[in-house]
Protein backbone atom coordinates (compact mmCIF):
# COMPACT_ATOMS: atom_id res chain seq x y z
CA UNK A 1 0.00 0.00 0.00
CA UNK A 2 2.63 2.30 0.87
CA UNK A 3 4.61 1.87 -2.44
CA UNK A 4 1.20 2.00 -4.12
CA UNK A 5 0.31 5.74 -2.27
CA UNK A 6 3.63 6.40 -3.08
CA UNK A 7 3.91 5.83 -6.65
CA UNK A 8 0.60 7.92 -6.30
CA UNK A 9 2.04 10.88 -5.60
CA UNK A 10 5.27 10.59 -7.90
CA UNK A 11 2.96 10.33 -10.76
CA UNK A 12 1.30 13.80 -8.95
CA UNK A 13 4.79 15.47 -8.89
CA UNK A 14 5.81 14.59 -12.25
CA UNK A 15 2.14 15.56 -14.01
CA UNK A 16 2.30 19.13 -12.13
CA UNK A 17 5.58 19.50 -13.28
CA UNK A 18 4.79 18.79 -16.96
CA UNK A 19 1.85 21.42 -16.09
CA UNK A 20 4.40 24.28 -14.82
CA UNK A 21 6.58 23.47 -17.50
CA UNK A 22 3.80 23.95 -20.09
CA UNK A 23 2.56 26.98 -18.77
CA UNK A 24 6.28 28.54 -18.78
CA UNK A 25 6.48 27.51 -22.34
CA UNK A 26 3.33 29.23 -23.29
CA UNK A 27 4.27 31.81 -21.53
CA UNK A 28 7.57 32.52 -23.08
CA UNK A 29 5.64 31.71 -26.92
CA UNK A 30 3.37 34.39 -25.94
CA UNK A 31 5.94 36.70 -24.70
CA UNK A 32 8.10 36.00 -27.96
CA UNK A 33 5.07 36.50 -30.42
CA UNK A 34 4.05 39.93 -28.92
CA UNK A 35 7.72 40.72 -29.26
CA UNK A 36 7.85 39.73 -32.77
CA UNK A 37 4.33 41.39 -32.90
CA UNK A 38 5.98 44.85 -31.80
CA UNK A 39 8.84 44.67 -34.31
CA UNK A 40 6.77 44.08 -37.57
CA UNK A 41 4.37 46.85 -36.51
CA UNK A 42 7.78 49.00 -35.35
CA UNK A 43 8.80 47.88 -38.82
CA UNK A 44 5.80 48.92 -40.87
CA UNK A 45 5.18 52.09 -39.27
CA UNK A 46 8.70 53.05 -40.17
CA UNK A 47 8.46 52.26 -43.53
CA UNK A 48 5.64 54.04 -44.11
CA UNK A 49 6.69 57.11 -42.26
CA UNK A 50 9.67 57.03 -44.52
CA UNK A 51 7.42 56.98 -47.62
CA UNK A 52 5.37 59.83 -46.31
CA UNK A 53 8.89 61.93 -45.54
CA UNK A 54 10.25 60.93 -48.99
CA UNK A 55 7.43 62.27 -50.75
CA UNK A 56 7.06 65.50 -48.94
CA UNK A 57 11.04 65.57 -49.84
CA UNK A 58 9.85 65.18 -53.15
CA UNK A 59 6.87 67.58 -53.65
CA UNK A 60 9.24 70.57 -52.09
CA UNK A 61 10.79 70.63 -55.65
CA UNK A 62 8.29 68.95 -57.52
CA UNK A 63 7.31 72.41 -59.65
CA UNK A 64 10.99 72.01 -60.83
CA UNK A 65 11.12 68.91 -61.64
CA UNK A 66 7.86 68.77 -64.05
CA UNK A 67 9.66 72.15 -66.09
CA UNK A 68 12.88 69.71 -66.09
CA UNK A 69 11.36 66.36 -67.21
CA UNK A 70 8.93 67.79 -69.82
CA UNK A 71 11.61 70.58 -70.69
CA UNK A 72 9.94 73.40 -70.20
CA UNK A 73 12.37 76.86 -69.36
CA UNK A 74 13.41 77.00 -65.39
CA UNK A 75 13.96 80.80 -64.22
CA UNK A 76 16.87 81.64 -61.98
CA UNK A 77 14.33 83.20 -60.02
CA UNK A 78 12.66 80.15 -59.11
CA UNK A 79 15.70 78.04 -58.60
CA UNK A 80 17.40 80.66 -56.19
CA UNK A 81 14.40 80.27 -54.25
CA UNK A 82 15.06 76.49 -53.72
CA UNK A 83 18.86 77.28 -53.46
CA UNK A 84 17.92 79.42 -50.23
CA UNK A 85 15.89 76.74 -48.26
CA UNK A 86 18.08 74.39 -46.92
CA UNK A 87 15.12 71.53 -46.57
CA UNK A 88 15.86 71.99 -50.80
CA UNK A 89 18.60 72.60 -51.36
CA UNK A 90 20.44 69.69 -51.61
CA UNK A 91 17.68 68.01 -53.92
CA UNK A 92 17.89 71.03 -56.07
CA UNK A 93 21.44 70.32 -56.97
CA UNK A 94 20.95 66.92 -57.54
CA UNK A 95 18.24 67.38 -59.68
CA UNK A 96 19.66 70.63 -61.95
CA UNK A 97 23.20 68.08 -62.13
CA UNK A 98 20.66 65.10 -63.27
CA UNK A 99 19.22 67.33 -65.78
CA UNK A 100 22.60 68.88 -66.84
CA UNK A 101 21.58 72.72 -65.76
CA UNK A 102 24.01 72.92 -63.36
CA UNK A 103 24.18 76.83 -64.89
CA UNK A 104 21.67 77.64 -62.71
CA UNK A 105 22.22 76.62 -59.82
CA UNK A 106 23.47 80.02 -57.64
CA UNK A 107 27.32 80.42 -56.89
CA UNK A 108 26.30 81.60 -53.47
CA UNK A 109 25.10 78.30 -52.72
CA UNK A 110 27.95 76.76 -54.21
CA UNK A 111 29.98 76.00 -50.81
CA UNK A 112 30.36 73.34 -48.81
CA UNK A 113 28.83 74.79 -45.76
CA UNK A 114 26.15 75.45 -47.46
CA UNK A 115 25.65 71.68 -48.88
CA UNK A 116 26.79 70.54 -45.53
CA UNK A 117 23.71 72.80 -43.83
CA UNK A 118 21.12 71.27 -46.08
CA UNK A 119 22.56 67.63 -45.72
CA UNK A 120 22.37 68.12 -42.12
CA UNK A 121 19.10 69.30 -42.42
CA UNK A 122 17.94 66.63 -44.45
CA UNK A 123 19.71 63.67 -42.51
CA UNK A 124 17.54 65.11 -38.98
CA UNK A 125 14.29 65.01 -40.92
CA UNK A 126 14.98 61.25 -41.35
CA UNK A 127 12.68 59.22 -39.12
CA UNK A 128 14.50 57.60 -37.10
CA UNK A 129 16.98 60.56 -36.22
CA UNK A 130 15.34 63.85 -35.35
CA UNK A 131 12.17 63.22 -36.95
CA UNK A 132 12.05 66.91 -38.09
CA UNK A 133 13.44 69.91 -39.36
CA UNK A 134 15.17 71.92 -37.03
CA UNK A 135 13.97 75.42 -36.09
CA UNK A 136 16.70 76.74 -36.52
CA UNK A 137 20.83 75.56 -37.30
CA UNK A 138 23.67 77.74 -37.57
CA UNK A 139 27.44 76.95 -38.84
CA UNK A 140 29.79 76.23 -35.96
CA UNK A 141 33.55 75.85 -36.85
CA UNK A 142 35.19 73.48 -39.24
CA UNK A 143 37.32 70.50 -37.28
CA UNK A 144 40.53 69.69 -38.81
CA UNK A 145 41.27 65.75 -37.94
CA UNK A 146 44.72 64.14 -39.06
CA UNK A 147 43.99 60.66 -40.48
CA UNK A 148 46.71 58.52 -41.35
CA UNK A 149 49.08 61.82 -42.26
CA UNK A 150 46.28 63.44 -44.43
CA UNK A 151 43.61 66.07 -42.83
CA UNK A 152 40.11 65.28 -42.75
CA UNK A 153 37.66 67.72 -42.48
CA UNK A 154 34.35 67.79 -40.36
CA UNK A 155 31.54 70.92 -40.28
CA UNK A 156 29.78 71.40 -37.27
CA UNK A 157 26.66 72.94 -36.88
CA UNK A 158 24.74 73.82 -33.77
CA UNK A 159 20.37 73.55 -34.21
CA UNK A 160 17.44 73.78 -31.81
CA UNK A 161 13.83 72.60 -32.17
CA UNK A 162 10.72 74.30 -30.46
CA UNK A 163 7.97 73.03 -28.38
CA UNK A 164 6.60 70.48 -28.29
CA UNK A 165 8.82 68.50 -29.90
CA UNK A 166 10.88 65.63 -27.68
CA UNK A 167 14.03 68.01 -27.96
CA UNK A 168 13.24 71.22 -27.54
CA UNK A 169 14.15 71.31 -23.72
CA UNK A 170 18.00 70.17 -25.02
CA UNK A 171 18.61 73.97 -26.31
CA UNK A 172 21.03 73.82 -28.58
CA UNK A 173 22.59 70.23 -30.37
CA UNK A 174 25.56 69.35 -32.42
CA UNK A 175 25.51 68.06 -35.86
CA UNK A 176 28.41 67.01 -37.67
CA UNK A 177 28.68 66.51 -41.60
CA UNK A 178 31.65 64.84 -43.18
CA UNK A 179 34.18 63.89 -43.66
CA UNK A 180 35.63 65.96 -46.62
CA UNK A 181 39.03 66.36 -48.14
CA UNK A 182 41.33 68.94 -49.52
CA UNK A 183 40.00 68.19 -52.88
CA UNK A 184 36.11 67.62 -51.77
CA UNK A 185 33.36 69.41 -54.32
CA UNK A 186 30.55 71.18 -52.05
CA UNK A 187 27.73 68.42 -52.65
CA UNK A 188 30.01 65.27 -52.53
CA UNK A 189 28.38 62.84 -50.41
CA UNK A 190 28.79 63.15 -46.74
CA UNK A 191 28.61 59.23 -45.91
CA UNK A 192 29.62 59.95 -41.84
CA UNK A 193 26.87 63.09 -40.78
CA UNK A 194 25.62 62.25 -37.79
CA UNK A 195 24.13 63.82 -34.11
CA UNK A 196 23.67 62.15 -31.26
CA UNK A 197 20.68 65.00 -30.51
CA UNK A 198 22.05 64.57 -26.86
CA UNK A 199 25.31 66.33 -27.31
CA UNK A 200 24.33 70.10 -26.21
CA UNK A 201 26.21 73.14 -27.05
CA UNK A 202 28.51 74.19 -24.12
CA UNK A 203 28.55 70.52 -22.28
CA UNK A 204 30.98 69.10 -25.85
CA UNK A 205 32.93 70.99 -27.74
CA UNK A 206 32.31 71.24 -31.61
CA UNK A 207 35.94 69.32 -31.67
CA UNK A 208 35.16 66.46 -29.26
CA UNK A 209 32.13 66.37 -31.40
CA UNK A 210 34.00 66.14 -34.87
CA UNK A 211 36.12 63.42 -33.27
CA UNK A 212 33.69 61.57 -31.86
CA UNK A 213 31.64 61.37 -35.08
CA UNK A 214 35.12 60.39 -37.09
CA UNK A 215 35.80 57.79 -34.65
CA UNK A 216 32.56 55.99 -33.96
CA UNK A 217 30.90 56.95 -37.49
CA UNK A 218 33.47 57.55 -40.04
CA UNK A 219 36.01 54.61 -39.11
CA UNK A 220 33.25 52.45 -38.70
CA UNK A 221 31.19 52.79 -42.23
CA UNK A 222 32.67 50.53 -45.10
CA UNK A 223 34.43 52.13 -47.67
CA UNK A 224 32.59 53.38 -50.07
Amino acid sequence: MLVYLHQINLNNCLFNSYINLKLVLITIGVILLLIILFVVYRWIAFRRKRRQTDLLRFNRIKPLYDKLINGLEVNRAEVLNLAKDNKTRELTYQILEEHHKLDLFPEAYFTIISAAESHLVNWLEFPTELDKIPDEIEHLEEVTIDFDGNNVLYHVFKYKTYEPHWAADNGWMLGVVGPYFKDSKPYDFANATFSRCSSKLGEVTPKDEAEWVHKNIALRRPKQ
